[in-house]
């Protein structure tokens, strides 16, 4: 019999680097991703993010830079940002470090 839902143990899941300062742990199956992300204050997003992000920061405070405003997400804050250039949008971290679970399309 298929496991239908599948037990994900992030703590045995390698850390990928992204860029300097941005490390994740994904999980990806049927089109969709589960990722524990954090970004440290070193790092800079170079280019406008267009992909769409839901989830939750676990730790430290998030600031989003949308293009026509700026947002924080302290601890414990949900985000929902829908893809699209309307919605382009930059992540730092405002604390040492910011830690996020989102689920994403893959």
């Amino acid at each position: 019999m298929k496991n239908l839902a599948p037990v994900i143990e992030f703590d045995q899941i390698a850390w990928e680097h992204a860029a300097p300062g941005a490390r994740f742990k994904a999980s990806r199956q049927n089109g969709k991703q589960l990722r524990l992300v954090e970004f440290t204050n070193e790092f800079v997003e170079p280019i406008w993010c267009e992909k769409g992000h839901i989830g939750i920061v676990l730790a430290g405070e998030l600031e989003v830079e949308f293009r026509n405003q700026t947002l924080r997400y302290p601890e414990g804050s949900a985000i929902f940002i829908q893809s699209g250039p309307e919605n382009g949008h930059k992540a730092r971290a405002v604390t040492l470090i910011v830690r996020l679970f989102l689920v994403e399309e893959a």
